[in-house]
Order: structure tokens, then sequence, then C-alpha cells
């Protein structure tokens, strides 16, 4: 079957031999165009299911009312949580989503900015991808800036890129969950870390150190594990517990902490009597499973919601100003099952 034309402007114009800027005044129930002749356009235009243009009317005010986002890993609860945000308030002030997934591939990230841009956008929201951080290579972030298009980071960010920002405060977050377990009586506190490569991982261990040191409780370089990918996180957690003594974990993100808790129940151990255990992200998986994890809550969608808002206001803003903003995210520590709760 053959597919049926959509009907444009120029078609009404040539049907009733107007120019395209009558019909287009017709069309919006402009004084200066007869009530015969709108009558008459209204009606075939509706007759014929004609619909606006909608990125056509906005490039007329050099504005798309669309945003390019680049999420990372799509599988993570996180990100999920902070799309949900984004979609939220764009949807609430009358903007359009393209949306790709670097997967955490450099590559990836360079072709989906590139693919954005050319899909004529006004700004980005993103999150950088592993690859990326572990390269440094940022230019084409400076390259889009150059250009005049205005961008927002989260939570994975660069200083060597000027451009407004939302990050979550992952030192805090990582110090008070290590403190939480030093004022229950634990002193041998593992971190596991799957993310040591990104600057969270980095932030999330400079605070579980600061807070041990506070304690005066000495940093043990065999306590930090860190794992390059899942495939040997339960070979790595098998070696830890069975050559150091470990009465808590901090693990940095939420598929570790799941594969942490699994392990070390499998292990014979109990949870929070023989080992405590913390998790980054406070997802749906760490509520569900037994015992029910005690999490870090990163307030995703807050998170995203605040990344567009910023994103919004810079596009909408009638002078272009040089000076950028950086919003910071606190973290709260949700208690569940894995920890020993305290009497405040």
């Amino acid at each position: 079957m053959k597919k049926k034309k959509r009907i444009t402007l120029k078609d009404i114009a040539n049907e009733f031999g107007v120019s395209i800027a009558t019909v287009s005044k017709a069309l919006n129930d402009s004084y200066e165009i007869s009530i015969k002749t709108k009558e008459k356009i209204q009606k075939y235009a509706k007759e014929h299911h004609y619909k606006p243009n909608s990125i056509a009317l906005n490039l007329q005010n050099r504005k798309t009312k669309t945003i390019g986002v680049i999420i990372p890993n799509i599988l993570n609860h996180f990100f999920t949580k902070v799309f949900v945000g984004i979609e939220k308030v764009a949807t609430e002030k009358g903007y359009n989503l393209i949306t790709c997934i670097s997967n955490e591939s450099h590559e990836k990230e360079v072709s989906a900015m590139e693919l954005l841009k050319n899909s004529v956008l006004d700004g980005f929201i993103l999150s950088i991808a592993e690859e990326t951080q572990i390269k440094q290579n940022f230019s084409h972030f400076q390259n889009a800036i150059n250009q005049g298009i205005p961008m927002v980071m989260f939570d994975r960010v660069t200083e060597e890129i000027e451009c407004d920002k939302v990050i979550v405060n992952d030192k805090e977050g990582a110090y008070n969950a290590t403190n939480h377990f030093i004022e229950s009586g634990c002193k041998n506190i593992a971190i596991v870390s799957t993310i040591h490569n990104l600057s969270v991982g980095k932030l999330r261990l400079e605070g579980y150190k600061k807070a041990l040191k506070e304690a005066d409780i000495p940093i043990d370089d065999a306590l930090i594990l860190k794992v390059n990918g899942f495939n040997d996180i339960d070979t790595s957690l098998k070696i830890l517990l069975g050559s150091r003594k470990v009465d808590a974990m901090l693990c940095l993100e939420e598929d570790s902490a799941i594969s942490t808790l699994t392990m070390v129940k499998s292990q014979g151990y109990n949870v929070p009597e023989d080992i405590s255990i913390i998790g980054f992200t406070n997802g749906v998986l760490p509520r569900y499973v037994t015992p029910a994890i005690t999490t870090i809550s990163q307030h995703g969608i807050y998170l995203g919601e605040t990344a567009t808002k910023m994103l919004i206001e810079r596009i909408e803003q009638e002078e272009s100003e040089t000076s950028h903003t950086t919003k910071v995210i606190k973290t709260n520590l949700i208690e569940r099952e894995t920890t020993i709760s305290l009497p405040y």
C-alpha cells in the first residue's frame, strides 16, 4: 500500500492559489485574512489532517525545543532514575528528547555527539563514558561548546570542560557510610569498587579514607578491592575474605553490592552480625534481596530534574553568560537489614 503523503503549507497554498504566508496566517486565525478565506483554508487543513512541523516553526525562532541526552549505561538503575527526572522536566517545559547510550565507549560517545549535533538541537545533557575518563580525551565536548551548543554534565564530569554541572556529593556519601560502620563497632572495613577508573569512584574512595583517618584506623590497601568488571568479582571476594578479617564492606555501586552480599552469605557469614554491607545507589534490587541492603541514595530523579532546568534556563536566557554553575546533590543513608542500627 502506498504511503499517504503528509500535507504541507505549500500544498494548501497551491490548492487555493495563495501564498504560503497567507495559509500560515489563516491557520493562525490572523485578522489580516478575511473570515471567508480563513474558514475555507482551516476546513481544508482539517479534512486533510494537516499538522504543523514543530521543528520548522521553532527554527524560525532559532530554537528546536529539542535536547540531546547521552547516558553511559542504561542498565544502571541510577542513570535510569536520572533519565526519569530529565524526561519529566523536559515534558513540562515542552521540550523533546533525543537519547543515545554510549555503553561506556569513547568512540560511541563521540559518534553520539556528532549524530545529535547534526539533528539540530538546543543543548546537551550527558554523563561521561568510562573509557573517555580513562583516556582523558574530552575534545568532542569542547568542539560542541565551541559551536555554541550549551551543555550540562551530570554525575561523571571533568574540570577540563567549562559548562554547567550537577554532581552528587560522592565523597561525603562514602564518608558518612564509613562512619556508620565505625560507629557500629566495625574496624576492618573493606571497600569493593568496580568503578575505580571513574571520577565518582575516586571521590568515594577519598571519603572512605578520610573517615578511617579521622577514626585513627590504619588504611590497609589489601582491603581496597578494585575489580575490573564483574567476571572476577566472586574470585576477588573469596581471596579477600580468606586473607583478611573483614567486618564491614562498602560497595561503590549497586551490582557489586548484590554480588558481595551473595558471596558473603555463601561463605557462611551472617549479615550484619559478622559482616555489615552498604551499597551506593538506592535501586530496586537492594530492597528485595534477603537481607535488604542498606544503601546510599543519590537522588537520581532530582538530579535529572535539576540538570534539565539548568540547561533550559541556559537555552532560553536572552544574553549568553560566561560563568557556569556546579550544583551539588547531597546523599543520604537508607538503613535496612545489612547494617546494625545505631541508637540515635
